[in-house]
């Protein structure tokens, strides 16, 4: 049996889970990360995108994230969100409907808008929508 640590990936909201991890893979600011047990202690912050759980025993889960922290202890590794779901639970048309609304806020010159706030809904969107495609990938194989 691989080695594991204990994961947990917590919202604003709720905990999303709690648990045996062996691998946690995920979008640092900095790269790309991955954490198995024996990593370095860390912090870091995290971009908006998918996390991927190898679980205790090799099931795999992905979770979705709109970006935030993530911290190594020796024996815990934390994952702090404004947002955190399955990935199994993003509804699809939502995420084109908020990326197509985005991409109407930044090519509409009349309207006043602001920059950065599309901007964000944008990379939110399109991680969604990441996520929900590595997770059908995931179940093609």
């Amino acid at each position: 049996m691989a080695m594991s640590f204990h994961l947990d990936i917590v919202s604003a909201e709720a905990e999303i889970f709690s648990g045996r991890a062996e691998i946690v893979m995920a979008t640092g600011t900095e790269g790309e990360l991955g954490i198995c047990k024996g990593h370095t202690p860390l912090l870091t912050m995290l971009k908006p995108g998918f996390v991927r759980v190898v679980k205790q025993g090799g099931d795999e889960e992905i979770f979705y994230i709109s970006g935030g922290a993530l911290e190594v202890q020796p024996e815990v590794v934390t994952i702090l969100a404004d947002v955190a779901s399955r990935a199994s639970d993003l509804d699809e048309a939502a995420a084109l409907q908020a990326k197509s609304n985005a991409e109407k806020m930044l090519t509409d010159k009349t309207a006043s808008i602001e920059y950065a706030k599309a901007m964000t809904q944008m990379a939110e969107a399109t991680a969604q929508l990441r996520a929900i495609r590595q997770i059908r990938k995931k179940a093609k194989v």
